[in-house]
């Protein structure tokens, strides 16, 4: 038998998570059945149960890459000295992520934005993968945490606020702006950066007397 390439596998498995992120994003994770995401990859059970045992993995596997994705991006930013402002860095990871997944749609809307709320719903009744998004998110949340420690370190951002307040509320800027994009449709992650960019130039009254 011809030896299967390493690029074909990949290829493979690409698609079937991109099938399942369609089918969980336009369904529900319950609503959604490994049937539903045999239809929509149109491969055989046993093409896709080679790679993933069910939609638990499945759903594990999305989550774990796309916050490997996010993790990566900011990382690469905590390496700098000091890291880009957080307007820009917050709107170019985001909008790397959206790009990457800007082919998968549902009813003609990004179904990437959809995905995230369904797999925070799905956190809360299933333990497993809310221990995997407290993993990723928590790494995230240490790479930021690092990164407002630079902006410190660098004398760009007032010091007297913890590290981790400040690498909190920017992940609940990058959340809620997700959000709204699942709800109101989709927007440019520009204006994310444009909006954080006007918050940051407000003075405290206070400061300047």
């Amino acid at each position: 038998m011809a030896r299967v390439s390493q690029a074909h596998l990949d290829a493979r498995r690409r698609q079937i998570l991109d099938g399942a992120a369609v089918c969980f994003a336009r369904n529900g994770f319950h609503a959604t059945s490994m049937q539903d995401v045999l239809k929509e990859v149109d491969l055989s059970a046993g093409a896709v149960y080679r790679y993933f045992s069910g939609k638990e993995e499945l759903i594990g596997a999305i989550v774990e890459e796309v916050l490997g994705q996010v993790h990566e991006s900011f990382e690469e930013a905590a390496r700098n000295s000091p890291p880009p402002p957080p307007d820009r860095l917050v709107a170019s990871v985001l909008g790397r992520v959206l790009a990457t997944k800007e082919s998968l749609t549902v009813d003609g809307r990004p179904a990437f934005p959809r995905l995230v709320v369904q797999v925070w719903t799905e956190t809360l009744r299933n333990d497993e993968l809310a221990a995997v998004l407290r993993e990723g998110y928590g790494a995230v949340r240490e790479a930021w945490t690092r990164i407002v420690g630079a902006y410190q370190d660098a004398g760009v951002m007032r010091s007297d606020v913890a590290p981790e307040y400040v690498a909190r509320t920017m992940m609940a800027a990058a959340m809620g702006f997700l959000a709204q994009q699942a709800l109101f449709g989709p927007t440019p992650a520009g204006v994310l950066g444009d909006g954080l960019r006007a918050l940051m130039s407000m003075r405290d009254e206070a400061d300047t007397r």
